[in-house]
């Protein structure tokens, strides 16, 4: 059967997904075009379960402290965080337009007897059925889609009463710019070229305003930063790159 090229919509660049499904067989390579989100790993999962924790009354220090929580990975990728928080005892789904994608990571997960609902699918498909989740996390996609606010509009919906929503992205800031884009891609080649496109960085403002408009209460902003010395990567709260932004639906 013939496949048609997808067509270019407000949430959906199909040079993206196919600039990314391209890579599909290194996601788990720690060394390989991944590096950079094996390198953030641990401080963005220790942020999510925080996080999680804090807003649902749990207990961090519990093994299975998402046990019971429903969460949705939008545009997962390989797998590396939607795993993580399988064997935290989510019940995960996971979902990305790229079927490259979604095969790696049912693969890996299958490997590491990880029980995830891996979907080839977009956020509207999801939505359209009347699904909603506990936690909704979109982690480093707004910045490859057309339009912000009809994204963050369909993954707002997906939020049940009472539920949280964890985004992550780069702020559009010329230091962003500088350390994003020229150090990340030109200099250090953490990422191939072209991986980002500056004018589709979203500020902190913009991406609560969107979380707003869609009917959410946007929460707490914090940084990601990078420090040299320890080669290793934090939380602070500096937003002038890499950034989180929470936002919860009332219940």
């Amino acid at each position: 059967m013939q496949q048609h090229p997808q067509k270019t919509t407000p949430t959906l660049d199909p040079e993206e997904i196919a600039r990314f499904g391209a890579m599909a067989d290194e996601w788990w390579d720690p060394k390989g075009k991944f590096r950079p989100l094996h390198k953030i790993s641990p401080a963005r999962l220790a942020f999510f379960r925080e996080q999680i924790c804090r807003h649902f009354g749990r207990d961090e220090k519990a093994a299975n402290a998402l046990n019971g929580l429903s969460l949705i990975d939008i545009g997962c990728g390989g797998g590396l965080v939607a795993e993580p928080m399988a064997k935290q005892g989510a019940t995960v789904t996971a979902i990305d337009p790229a079927e490259q994608n979604i095969k790696a990571a049912s693969l890996h997960a299958e490997q590491q007897g990880v029980s995830i609902d891996y979907r080839a699918c977009r956020a509207e498909d999801v939505a359209e059925k009347g699904e909603t989740f506990d936690v909704v996390l979109l982690l480093e996609v707004v910045e490859h889609v057309p339009s912000v606010p009809d994204f963050t509009k369909i993954a707002a919906s997906l939020v049940a009463p009472g539920g949280l929503l964890i985004m992550s992205t780069i702020n559009r800031t010329t230091k962003a710019f500088a350390l994003a884009i020229v150090g990340a891609e030109y200099i250090l080649r953490w990422l191939p070229r072209g991986t980002h496109q500056w004018n589709r960085f979203v500020t902190p403002d913009e991406l609560a305003n969107c979380a707003e408009a869609a009917g959410l209460l946007p929460r707490e902003r914090h940084g990601l930063t990078f420090n040299p010395l320890r080669d290793e990567w934090r939380i602070s709260s500096d937003t002038d790159v890499n950034y989180f932004l929470t936002a919860s639906r009332p219940s």
